[in-house]
């Protein structure tokens, strides 16, 4: 190991996750992360300010500075399917809504990017004004993808999300929600028989993944794309702080008019976009019945069933 590389320590957060989700695979990662980090370091003719912590699930976080003393990020994630073609989704958009991709080298998913307010989230909005913006960002995302373009389809991810739920649709603590479980297969089937478009999605897209900037007032971070219908990339922002909606009077009604307004916002079909976050939002609480995380679980099947 380099004497930069000694320098660079992976933060906890990370080698957790990475461990719990990888295994062997992710540990091998994580020895060689900072050896990684340090090539691309003196690659790209950069200085290292810190490491972001906690930082990232997937990915260690880097704050650096070019050889002319612009900032920017380091970002190197693990390999996984959903964000390997994070770097073509960014090149495609072109700092369009999103944060600007400056270099890449995806053989060892390693992206530098420009620099974003990474504390300054547009969680830190009300509520209201929060979903204004992010809407006004997503439709300038929806974007026809490239003739022999290299995302996933809508379809084919979602595929195996079924199958997935499907399997744990057997798990003894779903019991009671196998209903919901059984309408949100059903409603994805006849979704994916009749997709309207076919556009570049963001994929992962919630207040979280916005953040702060100088080019624009916001830019979105840390796509995971596809390709496929508006109405699944914004059925991820309509469950997005079901938290909130738990503590407010009337949260059934709350999370109804959230819909209604989201849809109407971007002229999405109302009912596509209800049926969509049905699925995702059951497919994201089975998902986390299963690793153990029932206070999640429970929170996504609540504002499930008020859809």
């Amino acid at each position: 190991m380099s004497a930069a590389a000694g320098q660079i320590t992976v933060p906890d957060r990370l080698a957790e996750t990475v461990r719990a989700s990888a295994g062997e695979r992710g540990s091998a990662w994580l020895a060689a992360l900072p050896t990684t980090v340090a090539e691309h370091l003196a690659g790209w003719d950069l200085t290292l300010e810190r490491i972001c912590r906690p930082g990232g699930r997937h990915s260690l976080i880097g704050y650096v500075h070019r050889a002319d003393l612009t900032p920017a990020v380091l970002k190197a994630g693990l390999s996984i399917p959903a964000i390997a073609q994070e770097h073509a989704a960014l090149a495609h958009w072109a700092g369009r809504g999103t944060v600007l991709l400056l270099a890449a080298d995806p053989a060892t998913g390693v992206l530098l990017l420009e620099r974003l307010y990474g504390d300054i989230p547009l969680r830190s909005l009300a509520e209201s004004k929060a979903m204004l913006e992010s809407t006004s960002l997503l439709s300038r995302l929806w974007v026809p993808p490239n003739d022999g373009h290299p995302f996933p389809l809508v379809a084919d991810h979602v595929a195996e999300l079924a199958a997935g739920l499907r399997r744990r649709r057997e798990l003894p603590a779903a019991a009671e929600a196998r209903p919901l479980i059984d309408e949100a297969l059903e409603a994805a089937t006849g979704l994916l028989a009749d997709e309207p478009e076919l556009l570049l999605l963001h994929g992962d897209f919630h207040h979280g993944k916005v953040l702060a900037a100088d080019r624009a007032p916001w830019l979105a971070i840390s796509p995971r794309p596809l390709v496929g219908e508006r109405a699944y990339d914004l059925a991820w922002l309509a469950r997005d702080r079901m938290d909130t909606l738990v503590g407010s009077p009337g949260p059934r009604g709350a999370a109804r008019r959230r819909l209604h307004q989201l849809a109407d916002a971007v002229d999405v079909n109302h009912d596509r976009l209800r049926n969509w976050t049905l699925f995702r939002t059951i497919e994201a609480g089975l998902r986390s019945l299963e690793s153990g995380d029932t206070t999640t679980a429970e929170l996504h099947l609540e504002f499930a069933a008020w859809l």
